[in-house]
């Protein structure tokens, strides 16, 4: 491992200002994703600014009856809070399908938002990888990608993001809020991860040296369903092969309101917004959710090896709208 140098910040302002005078420097968090790629080679900060001690661990009501959940909360906290299991179902479903109960009483939310992908030539030093080392190639579209994107790939990588959390962040219009040397901004999650284009390195328009100090979620419509399902090769400990957040407001047997995210398919959450539009206004049945599902997918590109991701995300969405419609 290369010898690198450690601080422990005490502040936001404390970590940022770190930050601005090593330009290789890296935030650590929980560290479930960073130490690992650590011990890898893949990543090799000089500097690491330990943040997890900062007072970012709160889980808040906000005036507005949403929720406000800090960069320092750890998933385990964050699944089993009562406001998130009844309210923001989903969320607490995606946070509990992750990793393992070791990894959720360590993982932050901050830190599950900036994990890296899974990819197999991403992790491997010896292979040549564009999102680790820009311009060395994509050796997955041809090789090993059962596991990764069909949809919003590029010539330049094809790595699907590994987060459940994030997707069921997308699902629920989620917003981050980062602190950096030009000051404090708030984005919505879905404008937070890119698809990787020709920069497939850059997994999110975070700048350097801003912190992720918190995010929120906004005030819930009464009857609003949501949830959140994950298929994946074994009951526990995998990643999506494909996931599915969906938020829905059924009156009167119309579709009033819908949000719908997928994971496992993309460099980054799929907020599925053809899908959203065929949704709204039309019959709650399993056949607009099938033809809702169909729009989305209708922009899938799959590889040689994983066609039959596109199937299963069809049918993980048509059953967990049903299912959300059947409460209602």
């Amino acid at each position: 491992m290369k010898p690198f140098a450690y601080f422990r910040a005490e502040s936001a302002e404390d970590a940022v200002g770190a930050f601005a005078g090593h330009p290789g420097a890296q935030y650590l968090g929980g560290g479930t994703n960073l130490v690992d790629l650590m011990k890898l080679g893949v990543a090799a900060p000089d500097l690491l600014i330990d943040v997890s001690r900062l007072p970012l661990d709160g889980i808040d009501e906000t005036p507005e009856g949403g929720l406000h959940i800090g960069a320092t909360v750890r998933n385990s906290d964050l699944a089993a809070h009562p406001t998130v299991r009844t309210r923001y179902a989903a969320l607490s479903q995606a946070l509990l399908s992750g990793a393992s109960p070791q990894l959720r009483n360590t993982a932050t939310t901050g830190g599950n938002l900036l994990q890296r992908t899974r990819c197999p030539y991403f992790q491997d030093t010896s292979k040549p990888c564009n999102k680790r080392a820009p311009g060395t190639g994509c050796p997955a579209r041809e090789g090993v990608h059962r596991d990764l994107a069909v949809l919003g790939h590029s010539a330049h990588c094809v790595a699907t993001s590994p987060s459940d959390m994030a997707v069921a962040l997308a699902a629920l219009d989620a917003a981050v809020h980062l602190r950096g040397p030009q000051g404090a901004r708030t984005l919505a999650v879905t404008d937070f991860h890119r698809l990787p284009g020709d920069r497939p390195d850059q997994d999110t328009v975070i700048r350097t040296g801003e912190l992720i100090t918190g995010v929120s979620l906004p005030p819930v419509v009464p009857g609003t369903q949501c949830a959140y399902r994950k298929a994946r090769d074994r009951a526990s400990y995998a990643f999506a092969l494909a996931s599915v957040a969906a938020v829905l407001r059924v009156e009167g047997g119309v579709v009033r309101d819908a949000a719908l995210a997928f994971g496992g398919l993309a460099h980054r959450p799929w907020r599925a917004r053809a899908a959203e539009e065929v949704l709204r206004g039309a019959p709650a049945t399993e056949e607009t959710y099938a033809r809702a599902a169909d729009a989305e997918l209708a922009a899938a590109e799959p590889l040689r090896d994983n066609g039959f991701k596109v199937p299963l995300a069809r049918n993980l969405a048509i059953s967990v709208l049903a299912e959300l419609a059947s409460r209602t």
